[in-house]
């Protein structure tokens, strides 16, 4: 895929077990457990969720932003005159990097959607050990990369294994917001 100057923007264009609503802010986001936590990356233990998720054509920000509008209408069509709503108010959002990306919301326990549309697709991951860097600022794509990076230099110096090159980028705040709590995710093998 071709890499933009800025695809983990999308992260936080969408309006986590105790210490992870420090960064939820009230909202739905998956449970964990905090495994591990050291200077370089946390090792967590989430349990197992669901996500829609849609294909980002390219890297660029236009497809990036595409994709957060096709699941923004999908769950605001989806929620017309339904019992069982899509919510839009999850964190976190996330843009996974590996062969093809992806955009993704959290979908929480109890409000599985049914899925009409073949640009969106309902994922449920198992659970899962998840190894995290966290850090702020606004993200973009350099900066995801970097803290990927640094986050799989620091699993291979602790001899984890984890899954090469794959990565996500979390993000937890509105797109308008002065502090930013963003994440990049590398799954354990």
């Amino acid at each position: 895929m071709e890499r933009p100057l800025s695809v983990l923007v999308a992260l936080v264009l969408v309006s986590f077990c105790k210490g992870w609503d420090e960064f939820c802010r009230g909202k739905p986001c998956p449970e964990y457990q905090l495994v591990q936590k050291n200077q370089d990356y946390e090792e967590r233990l989430y349990v197992a969720t669901s996500w829609i998720t849609t294909t980002i054509k390219n890297n660029s920000s236009g497809a990036v932003l595409a994709a957060n509008s096709r699941l923004k209408n999908y769950c605001k069509k989806h929620n017309t005159g339904r019992d069982v709503q899509i919510p839009v108010d999850t964190w976190p959002a996330l843009i996974t990097i590996n062969q093809e990306g992806s955009l993704s919301w959290f979908i929480p326990p109890g409000a599985m959607p049914e899925i009409t549309d073949e640009s969106i697709k309902l994922e449920t991951r198992p659970q899962a050990t998840v190894y995290v860097r966290v850090f702020k600022g606004f993200p973009d794509l350099k900066m995801g990369e970097d803290n990927a990076k640094k986050l799989r230099d620091a699993l291979t110096k602790a001899e984890k294994t984890y899954d090469f090159p794959a990565f996500s980028g979390a993000g937890y705040d509105p797109y308008f917001s002065i502090d930013h709590h963003n994440e990049v995710w590398i799954y354990a093998v």
